[in-house]
């Protein structure tokens, strides 16, 4: 196996799980793909697919193979990034992929921090959310990948990547002005069992979230209203036309219309973590930006 892209295909295949789902992460045609996976064969002498039933799968080999193809685009990875530290190892451009509440309640203090402590460091932010994220980050398109854990994140223990964990991210109930439960300091999910509730897509993390977290207080939300955009969510509920979960990231800039409270005992939460292929924090460019992101997010959780 002298061709470590043919590589990249058989990995991408275990993970898509199909020659059409691999050919759409690689941007390449299905015809194509199976053209390098015959050849990947061809080269290391043993079949890498088999039938089982309708599908087609890896067969024990290939996934053997895999097994040593991961520790070598690690040390590819971190050769890649040995090297650019040869430089000083604090100068260059990190770019980062992050989920949108991430871009308006973290990025813009980390981005001001890096502004003063990493003048030559240059930090391209782009929107995305998992699996594309993680298939951007795959390709090189990003450097770190900030994501909560949700469907479509990886693993905790993929051993494709090195993970930071953010910690945290809350979620309290918005009221609107006129909410009969407005001087309570402490409430219960349970309180809102009657109340029109507002809430992003149940397919999004913080729409599940809410679907599971009242279904746990014992009832299922009467939904009016529902929004992925947490500026229009909380203009219907300063508007009075529900109750909401905010995470605090997207708490910066509410109406002021709308009240915040923490929700007991059972606080609904999101994880939060920071992603690099595996290799890639050995990088000081890289390893100065996770320490970034870590240090702005702790600084935001104490407060």
């Amino acid at each position: 196996m002298d061709d470590l892209r043919r590589l990249r295909v058989l990995r991408e295949f275990r993970e898509r799980g199909s020659v059409t789902a691999t050919a759409a992460a690689l941007h390449l045609t299905p015809s194509a793909i199976s053209q390098q996976l015959a050849r990947t064969a061809r080269d290391v002498g043993f079949e890498v697919l088999q039938h089982v039933g309708r599908r087609v799968v890896l067969t024990p080999r290939a996934h053997a193979l895999l097994a040593h193809a991961d520790r070598i685009f690690a040390e590819v990875e971190r050769a890649r990034h040995e090297l650019d530290s040869w430089d000083d190892g604090v100068r260059g451009t990190v770019t980062l992929g992050a989920f949108p509440t991430a871009i308006t309640g973290l990025l813009p203090d980390v981005l001001d921090r890096a502004r003063a402590e990493l003048p030559n460091v240059r930090i391209t932010v782009t929107e995305a959310e998992p699996p594309a994220l993680f298939d951007e980050l795959d390709a090189g398109r990003h450097d770190i990948a900030l994501a909560v854990a949700f469907t479509g994140s990886p693993a905790a223990g993929d051993p494709r990547y090195h993970r930071v964990d953010l910690g945290f991210d809350e979620l309290d109930v918005a009221l609107p002005p006129d909410h009969p439960l407005l001087e309570r300091k402490a409430v219960a999910l349970k309180d809102f069992e009657r109340d029109p509730w507002i809430v992003g897509d149940d397919k999004g993390c913080c729409g599940a979230i809410t679907t599971t977290a009242c279904a746990a207080a014992g009832f299922t939300p009467d939904v009016a209203h529902r929004t992925n955009d947490w500026q229009a969510l909380a203009q219907l509920v300063a508007h009075g036309h529900g109750v909401a979960l905010i995470p605090r990231l997207a708490q910066r800039d509410l109406p002021a219309a709308v009240t915040l409270r923490r929700i007991t005992p059972s606080r609904p939460r999101r994880w939060v973590f920071a992603a690099v292929l595996e290799g890639a924090q050995h990088s000081p460019l890289i390893t100065r930006a996770l320490d970034l992101l870590a240090s702005v997010r702790e600084e935001q959780l104490r407060d």
